[in-house]
């Protein structure tokens, strides 16, 4: 069915300060031709480059627009149009004029025509929007008795690129990464509160991402860092945890937790190993899972502190689990060294390969890792290994790499389980770098 009449809200004013829109519409193509000189600028994409955006990709990048036509040019933050080669117009997004990404689309005329109340509307949309990843949340159980830790908005994934929100209890963290989540930081604000389950925000911007789209982060992390809140507490899965929101991240790897719980299930009995443990995450569920021993290994010591006041926590015996402070590659070789080897090892690196251009070095690391991982994993064991390393995982190149390891360690894998991210760390299809994640089970043998 046609919709005959477009009616937009007068908050259209604060995402269009320049023009007055008229009452009614039908189109994209005729708000903007509506709109004075002075108003909304249109970014033409080149020829042949539109159906890529009518299938969803939702970053236009730099390479794809052909001219801006608009006078005052767009400023980074702005909204404008988006239009094919004839100038007709198929989407709105937010325009950069220095990152790589032109323009981050938020809405096809279509889905415009379907949703007039945030066509052209920011404000609108952020509502919509985060509102929507609210319902998505709640549909997997989240937050519950048992959990209150988890990934409310997930940037591409709901739809918001470049904005990434965590919460943590009655607290959000949320992730900046592009010039708009800036430009909006009251909206977005807003929004988190209407919520009504937070109390707290804490802004984390990614300066270097941030510096890339042409901000001036000279005081932005001070400004941010000034109103932080710097521990809490939370629940995942039952377990307790103390956490840190200075340093890492968001301060907790919410993504892990299907596979955190999944470690719980195969532990009973068992004698295990956690490397690159961080807080303890994968350690304190094989510990709640009934494993007679547990070791977790890392360089940090603000980590080691956090996971060794999470075993008090959680009332578990420090007998049955413990924390070292070491380098995971000189553990492992010392281990190696002693005979000694563990019935589940999990090994979980930080990021090796941020960049495609190092994925060929970052492969011989994890390589490497593995196969001292490998080494440590008694036969008829099980190796959980991981990668967050966005290269590797878009690569598809993560079991060639572990088949590699188990070369060099003279020893046999089968692969028992592969997952990612945790659900409510959901992803675009037709924007795949958003996949980050792998964790790959092994038997060893």
């Amino acid at each position: 069915m046609m919709l005959q009449q477009l009616k937009l809200p007068s908050r259209h004013l604060k995402s269009l300060p320049f023009c007055s829109l008229p009452s009614t519409t039908t189109t994209l193509q005729e708000i903007a031709s509506s709109l004075p000189t002075k108003g909304i600028a249109k970014v033409v994409l080149k020829k042949g480059k539109a159906q890529l955006f009518k299938d969803g990709s939702p970053m236009v990048y730099s390479g794809a627009v052909d001219r801006i036509i608009g006078r005052p040019p767009p400023k980074s933050g702005d909204v404008v149009l988006v239009a094919d080669g004839t100038e007709k117009p198929i989407a709105w997004g937010l325009y950069n004029s220095v990152s790589m990404f032109c323009v981050r689309l938020m809405q096809l005329e279509e889905e415009a025509i379907r949703d007039p109340s945030c066509a052209l509307n920011m404000e609108k949309l952020l509502e919509t929007r985060i509102g929507a990843a609210k319902q998505l949340r709640r549909r997997l159980g989240l937050p519950s008795a048992r959990t209150n830790a988890y990934r409310l908005v997930n940037s591409e994934g709901d739809r918001l690129s470049g904005l990434i929100v965590d919460v943590f209890g009655d607290l959000a963290v949320i992730a900046s990464s592009a010039a708009w989540v800036e430009k909006y930081k009251p909206e977005v604000e807003a929004c988190i509160r209407r919520i009504g389950e937070t109390n707290h925000i804490n802004w984390r911007p990614s300066i270097e991402i941030l510096r890339e789209e042409g901000i001036d982060v000279t005081n932005l992390k001070d400004i941010h860092s000034s109103i932080c809140r710097e521990r809490t507490k939370v629940v995942e899965n039952g377990i307790s945890y103390a956490i840190s929101l200075v340093g890492q991240k968001t301060g907790f790897y919410a993504d892990q937790r299907e596979n955190r719980l999944f470690i719980s299930t195969i532990s009973a009995g068992q004698k295990v190993l956690d490397v690159c443990c961080y807080s303890g995450g994968f350690a304190l569920n094989a510990a709640c899972g009934g494993a007679v021993d547990v070791l977790g290994v890392d360089t940090s010591l603000p980590a080691l502190e956090l996971a060794r006041e999470n075993i008090i926590l959680n009332n578990l015996d420090p007998g049955r689990i413990s924390f070292l402070r070491e380098d995971a590659t000189e553990f492992m070789k010392g281990a190696l060294s002693r005979n000694e080897s563990w019935d589940l090892v999990i090994l979980d690196p930080p990021k090796l390969a941020p960049k495609k251009k190092v994925l060929q070095s970052a492969s011989g690391m994890y390589r490497n890792l593995n196969s001292l991982a490998l080494g440590l994993t008694k036969k008829g064991g099980f190796l959980m290994t991981c990668s967050c390393s966005g290269a590797v995982t878009q690569s598809g190149v993560f079991l060639r790499i572990l088949q590699g390891a188990a070369s060099m360690a003279g020893r046999k894998i089968t692969v028992v389980r592969q997952s990612s991210a945790a659900s409510d760390h959901p992803i675009d299809p037709s924007y795949l770098e958003g996949a980050y994640l792998t964790n790959v089970l092994l038997r060893v043998s």
